[in-house]
């Protein structure tokens, strides 16, 4: 035997680039289908992360498309007719608080002076320890009132006391009831509501002075048709608030921040504006959305078993009307509307991101005969499926890339040219994507006037793909995990300064189920 066929004899890999597996007898049979897995495996997840990315730009796309319509109608909204007409349909806007003790006054004053011409808030206190109730009845000069609540969706905690306020026309009322989680204190809140239109909102969120009237225009629009609208959620750590308003939007200063505010422009922005403008919308945020109250009835309210429960309703909407054969839409409005604060540390974050994938795994397990079935139009053969390959399994697969392409070199199985092309196509095109949607935001509503913050967008569309992605990744797999496995639903808490005095802040959504 040669020298050279004697080192190709022991050598691990052929100059074929197949495993040798006359070198070490069962052990190379071993390596060689290992070999093998790795460069099928590697091959495909290469195309997992194309193709999702080319979705996410596709959907990007046509949300800029409804944007520049949007700006070419701005100056014909109508805001100031629709504020001042009293055809527009009255809005119950339902506030679910739990040890919002801190914030929750500034919470409803601010909501209070929203400019629409005919709503009313609706606090439900869902069993708060901290003196939520208390400190609401101090700013408002509550008493207590006989009122029979109706259960026209069924509620699990039981109300204790209605309050209004003495004597004003002050358009507020607060539920008193026991604890149920947020879920059975929206179903609550939506049999106390007096309107035909319900706005769910959170006790943190922070909504510009013309957010109704954006989020009910649809309706106006089209009354017969549209069922739901959502808004934009922004991000509002380190924006200027005064009165419960934001008065100057600006990046986040930490690391951490700017990678969640360039997440939220392309998933939270213009891909459910994308989704929107081909009637696939799934999603509408539990923190705005606005509901005509008969659909909801009609669903039977809000799931107090999932933990997703704002997602899960649109998606019962969506099958319940398909169903029942209607013509409906469910909108997106593609305006900066609603702010809430991000997360502020990894360890809350963790448990944000448990919590919204555990969501998504309960709802299409609950849905799982819509998925594919063309029964349900675009929303069981598109939606769904998308949902399910390029969202449920997402963190599968980012995680299997992680540890199968470093494999891949370790056994031979890719080679250096093949790490570059995954990089510039997971990394890279996802990069530009991220970079489209920063542009296409400032385009259309140009929030941030210093270059700083721009500057800001760009470092955290680069660093969320160096660590970021591949932490979520695990936690959402983690999430996934719990809802297979039935764990207790737990929120967990988050500080928060949103209303807050400057150097304070406060506890929102307390450990609860």
């Amino acid at each position: 035997m040669s020298a050279v066929s004697a080192a190709e004899a022991l050598s691990p890999v052929n100059a074929a680039g197949t495993w040798n597996v006359a070198s070490d007898g069962p052990l190379g049979w071993l390596r060689a289908g290992a070999h093998g897995l790795l460069s099928v495996s590697d091959d495909v997840i290469l195309a997992y992360f194309a193709v999702i990315n080319t979705s996410y730009l596709f959907l990007i796309v046509l949300a800029v498309g409804e944007l520049v319509r949007r700006l070419r109608r701005a100056s014909f909204a109508g805001y100031d007719d629709a504020s001042a007409n009293p055809f527009t349909p009255p809005v119950s806007l339902i506030m679910p608080a739990y040890n919002e003790a801190a914030g929750i006054a500034e919470a409803v004053r601010a909501m209070l002076l929203l400019r629409y011409p005919v709503f009313e808030v609706v606090v439900v206190d869902d069993g708060s320890t901290d003196g939520t109730l208390d400190t609401l009845r101090e700013a408002f000069d509550l008493v207590e009132v006989e009122r029979v609540v109706p259960d026209d969706v069924p509620a699990r905690g039981t109300v204790e006391s209605v309050h209004l306020p003495r004597g004003g026309p002050v358009p507020l009322v607060v539920a008193r009831k026991k604890n149920g989680g947020k879920a059975d204190a929206l179903n609550v809140g939506v049999n106390v509501a007096r309107y035909p239109l319900l706005c769910m909102v959170d006790a943190d969120s922070i909504l510009d002075s013309e957010a109704l009237l954006a989020v009910a225009k649809p309706f106006c629009d089209d009354p017969m048709r549209v069922v739901a609208t959502g808004g934009v959620i922004g991000i509002a750590n380190d924006c200027t608030i005064v009165a419960g308003r934001v008065v100057e939007a600006r990046m986040p200063r930490n690391l951490l921040g700017l990678v969640q505010a360039v997440e939220y422009l392309r998933a939270f922005l213009l891909g459910r504006s994308g989704w929107s403008k081909v009637g696939g919308l799934l999603v509408i945020s539990g923190a705005f959305g606005l509901f005509r109250r008969d659909a909801v009835v009609a669903v039977g309210g809000m799931d107090p078993d999932c933990i997703g429960e704002d997602a899960e309703l649109v998606v019962r909407l969506h099958r319940h009307l398909r169903e029942q054969g209607r013509d409906y839409r469910i909108v997106f409005v593609s305006e900066p509307i609603s702010w809430s604060e991000a997360p502020p540390t990894l360890k809350v974050l963790a448990r944000q991101r448990r919590r919204w994938h555990r969501g998504l795994t309960e709802i299409l397990l609950k849905h799982r005969r819509m998925i594919g079935n063309p029964r349900y139009g675009r929303i069981g053969l598109v939606a769904l499926p998308f949902y399910v390959v390029f969202e449920l399994l997402a963190p599968v697969v980012e995680l299997a890339a992680v540890v199968l392409i470093p494999l891949g070199l370790l056994f031979g199985a890719v080679d250096l040219d093949f790490l570059w092309r995954f990089l510039l196509v997971a990394y890279g095109y996802a990069l530009v994507v991220t970079l489209v949607s920063v542009a296409a935001e400032e385009y259309a509503f140009h929030r941030f006037v210093r270059w700083r913050d721009t500057a800001g967008a760009i470092v955290g569309a680069t660093a969320e793909n160096i660590g970021y992605r591949q932490l979520t990744a695990w936690w959402r797999l983690r999430g996934s995990w719990d809802a297979l496995r039935q764990a207790p639903q737990v929120w967990g808490s988050m500080a928060r300064s949103g209303f807050a005095e400057p150097g304070q802040t406060r506890a929102s959504e307390g450990d609860r189920a």
